[in-house]
């Protein structure tokens, strides 16, 4: 099973309950891990080119995107550049997200799997979304070291220009990767068997509509 999830809609908190309920793997973190193993590099230079890291890849090319006089393609120079192209932390990261889907998956958040294993039988492929201002709601909701209410001060301005400043980021990164790397935009219904606004409904409601379905594929 995939899981996309925009900023704010829970994909931390959905993915590991639905693998729970499941009895499988929720895969996150260990993709970066494995792939940085592979190259030869480090976690953190793994997670530079990861599909959310705002200082990697998809920060670049979304900051890119937005000036006119610059292509948005891998011409596009990375500060401290590691010892591997984009690219190939891209190609590593589909073969790891082949072999665990080879080896019979787990729930895999992120990292554009709806599109890699697009096609492939039995897996099932989610998007968590909501319209932005809940999404940013929700957000903060989850981030109580940001809100002075709970004694402590946000860290420049107030706490909502903060979350907003992240989700914004996030969203380009995340939606810059995919389309870069894949020329399709991480948001579009048709890449998923089950699209839901988890800001309109709970978790408990969620993960009992993902684990239904993916019983019936």
């Amino acid at each position: 099973m995939t899981v996309s999830a925009a900023f704010g809609a829970g994909g931390p908190v959905v993915g590991p309950a639905v693998a729970d309920r499941l009895g499988m793997r929720f895969v996150d973190r260990a993709i970066p891990e494995l792939v940085a193993g592979e190259i030869g590099c480090t976690l953190e230079e793994a997670l530079v080119h990861d599909d959310r890291a705002l200082s990697g890849i998809g920060r670049i090319l979304a900051g890119a995107a937005r000036l006119p006089t610059v292509a948005l393609g891998m011409d596009v120079y990375l500060p401290d550049r590691t010892i591997a192209q984009p690219e190939d932390f891209v190609a590593h990261t589909e073969a790891v997200i082949n072999r665990l889907a080879d080896r019979g998956g787990g729930v895999l958040l992120g990292r554009a799997a709806a599109v890699v294993l697009a096609g492939r039988r039995g897996v099932l492929h989610v998007r968590l979304d909501g319209p932005r201002d809940r999404r940013l709601a929700h957000a903060a909701a989850e981030m109580p070291e940001m809100s002075p209410e709970r004694g402590r001060p946000a860290r420049s301005g107030s706490p909502d220009r903060d979350v907003e400043r992240m989700l914004d980021d996030n969203d380009r990164a995340r939606t810059a990767y995919v389309k870069h790397f894949y020329g399709a935009d991480p948001a579009d219904p048709r890449l998923y068997h089950l699209v839901i606004d988890t800001t309109r409904l709970p978790v408990s409601a969620t993960v009992e509509l993902i684990v239904v379905a993916a019983l019936a594929v």
